[in-house]
């Protein structure tokens, strides 16, 4: 992950300055005093909301994007987004209806013909100026050429019950992703049950214990795990997991990602496996 940060040239109440369908009337606004004229305001803010891509249209050709999906952009000055394949991170600017998006950096990893085509398409879609439209929860991003991205507001995935994937590890300011290379038996995953009860796999050793969910806190007590011996890239993973998972912590969860954090400011970021995956994943 990329730690570049840019500062807002604008305050947070610009950034919900974007009509709710591109006019300058609104229900309830009234008229404003001064030059300025009406000011309407979304419901949805731009940055700080997980955003879930449904297409782009690219040279007047339109592509429905790959489940997953979606694009953030935050208040510090950066995007990020995943396409089905890489993770992508871009210096960002907004002010009023305007977002400008920087240069993409993005991982590496290999991908199937379709997906790395969208990927392609979404990435030429992001780059320069864009005018933000915004109605109801959709998004459209145009960008100068005419090219167009269209979003949606992600609904938050529920907290207990659903598989949680970690990709990221977090140290203070600090954000590694999760080696793509690990054995698929060995992706780090946590489910908090119902009853509290939370099994996973941390990197190398399965585990399991409870946690008690309160607010925006999670007390996880310590678990218990297997004990095997696994390669240093796999118990390196392991150690951060579950550092993350110790004592009381907070979360939010944004989308499909939920980030956990320790009061030592160890965390993980994670996301929500998709329909299904549940049954697929090996808990070995």
């Amino acid at each position: 992950m990329h730690t570049q940060r840019m500062t807002l040239s604008v305050s947070v109440l610009a950034l919900l300055a974007l009509a709710a369908c591109g006019t300058e009337s609104g229900s309830g606004s009234g008229k404003g005093s001064g030059d300025g004229g009406d000011t309407v305001r979304s419901d949805v803010p731009v940055t700080g909301v997980a955003w879930s891509v449904d297409s782009v249209t690219v040279g007047g050709k339109k592509t429905e994007a790959p489940e997953g999906s979606r694009l953030e952009i935050d208040r510090d000055g950066r995007a990020t987004a995943h396409f089905g394949c890489n993770h992508i991170s871009v210096d960002a600017r907004v002010k009023g209806d305007r977002i400008t998006l920087g240069k993409p950096v993005t991982t590496q990893m290999a991908c199937d013909e379709k997906t790395e085509k969208f990927e392609k398409a979404a990435i030429d879609a992001m780059g320069g100026e864009h005018t933000a439209k915004l109605s109801g929860k959709k998004l459209t991003l145009t960008a100068e050429g005419g090219d167009t991205m269209a979003l949606s507001e992600e609904k938050p995935a529920d907290l207990v019950g659903t598989e949680w994937t970690v990709t990221t590890l977090l140290s203070g300011k600090t954000a590694t992703t999760v080696p793509a290379d690990l054995p698929k038996n060995r992706t780090p995953h946590l489910t908090i049950a119902e009853d509290g009860t939370v099994r996973g796999h941390a990197g190398c050793n399965s585990f399991s214990g409870k946690a008690t969910v309160k607010g925006s806190t999670i007390v996880f007590e310590p678990p218990v795990s297997t004990r095997k011996m696994c390669p240093k890239a796999e118990m390196e993973v392991e150690r951060a997991v579950l550092a993350a998972l110790e004592g009381p912590t907070t979360y939010t969860i944004k989308g499909n990602t939920l980030t956990v954090t320790a009061e030592g400011g160890k965390g993980i970021g994670a996301t929500a496996a998709s329909p299904g995956a549940e049954n697929s994943s090996q808990h070995g």
